[in-house]
């Protein structure tokens, strides 16, 4: 009977001492730098934007740290000519598209769960915040699909693809 229970403990640690591997090799898997190719937008509004080269986007994962600049537009954002003068129709066009944010980010399984620090956004600032994506890797190709944050599943999830730059 001990040798059973030992056993069984055994393949319990053996089991998450495994899965712990499997989350430091995609930890790994996701460090590097990568651009966005792709979103697909899902729901009412649903939509693909498509980035062509030059891409206006750069993610970047280190061990335990991530930074995203994108911009999320079709066209290019127009320029304005004296900020001091610009109307808010100009500095939405302008800003609107724009998205920059850091933080710190962990992996479980398949899964990254992202803590932003800073954002250009203040609404996704703060301790209890947080957004989870589950990924897939191929290659030099990086799937993300929204997953969850801290209010529960997201209704119309939108899944991003990249491809590593370094």
């Amino acid at each position: 009977m001990r040798t059973l229970v030992f056993s069984g403990i055994l393949l319990v640690v053996i089991g998450l001492a495994g899965s712990d591997v499997v989350a430091r090799q995609s930890a790994r898997g996701l460090q590097g730098a990568w651009q966005i190719t792709e979103i697909n937008i899902t729901g009412p509004s649903a939509r693909t934007i498509t980035f062509a080269e030059p891409r206006a986007n750069l993610v970047i994962f280190t061990g335990k740290h991530y930074s995203r600049v994108e911009v999320q537009s079709e066209n290019p954002r127009p320029l304005i000519p004296d900020i001091a003068k610009a109307t808010a129709d100009e500095l939405r066009a302008t800003w609107g598209p724009f998205v920059a944010e850091a933080g710190t980010y962990e992996v479980t399984g398949n899964a990254v769960t992202m803590h932003p620090i800073a954002s250009k956004n203040p609404a996704v600032m703060g301790p209890t915040v947080f957004v989870r994506y589950t990924f897939n890797i191929s290659g030099s190709s990086l799937q993300l699909t929204q997953d969850r944050n801290q209010n529960g599943p997201f209704p119309n999830p939108f899944t991003i693809k990249a491809v590593r730059v370094e």
